[in-house]
């Protein structure tokens, strides 16, 4: 959702979600992997895979994202992922909700099989946190519900994608009225003190 009379500045970019069996990088696995390149504020490709952990899907994460044992069985294992992830990625900016966290298992993944990993990345948490420091929650929904971005595939890594698409493209929007116009800006700006409500 892009704000009227306003064009995404931030051409080249990649939103990335990923589903994993826990939130620990160190001991948990990655369960899928869903990215969108986006050119001007359109989605032109995609990227999607279910990824076997080579481990037990909890019930719990079952429950919240729908991703049984039996749905990832025959998926690739995450060595034979990464090489393709890392392709479809290139050299955009890497955007996440809770980017640390994607990040984070993504870059633990590749260190441990030999990859290099190194992309600038984007968090639209953090940056929620200073362009709506009023909305008492952060979360992907939260944001979702505020900006009128439906998201019928919740905890469902593609699903998460496209409404991240949506939700920083209206950040984008926001950002250039506010004369914040290049990456190198908006990773100062991601980085700035959060302000507080009283």
């Amino acid at each position: 959702m892009l704000l009227s009379g306003y064009v995404v500045f931030l051409v080249m970019y990649t939103v990335v979600d990923i589903e994993t069996t826990g939130l620990s990088k160190g001991y948990h696995q990655i369960t899928e992997i869903a990215a969108a390149k986006v050119r001007k504020g359109e989605v032109v490709e995609t990227y999607s895979t279910l990824v076997n952990p080579e481990a037990r899907i909890p019930y719990f994460i079952t429950k919240l994202t729908g991703i049984s044992d039996s749905m990832v069985k025959d998926a690739p294992v995450i060595k034979e992922v990464l090489p393709s992830f890392s392709d479809f990625l290139g050299k955009d900016v890497f955007v996440a909700h809770n980017a640390t966290f994607d990040y984070g298992f993504i870059e633990n993944n590749m260190k441990r099989h030999g990859h290099s990993f190194e992309p600038a990345k984007l968090c639209t948490r953090k940056l929620a946190a200073r362009l709506f420091p009023e909305l008492p929650s952060k979360k992907l929904s939260s944001l979702c519900s505020h900006l009128g971005v439906q998201n019928s595939q919740a905890h469902r890594a593609m699903g998460d994608v496209q409404a991240t698409v949506k939700v920083f493209n209206s950040m984008l929007g926001i950002l250039q009225s506010r004369g914040v116009s290049e990456v190198s800006e908006v990773i100062k700006f991601e980085k700035s003190a959060a302000r507080k409500v009283v």
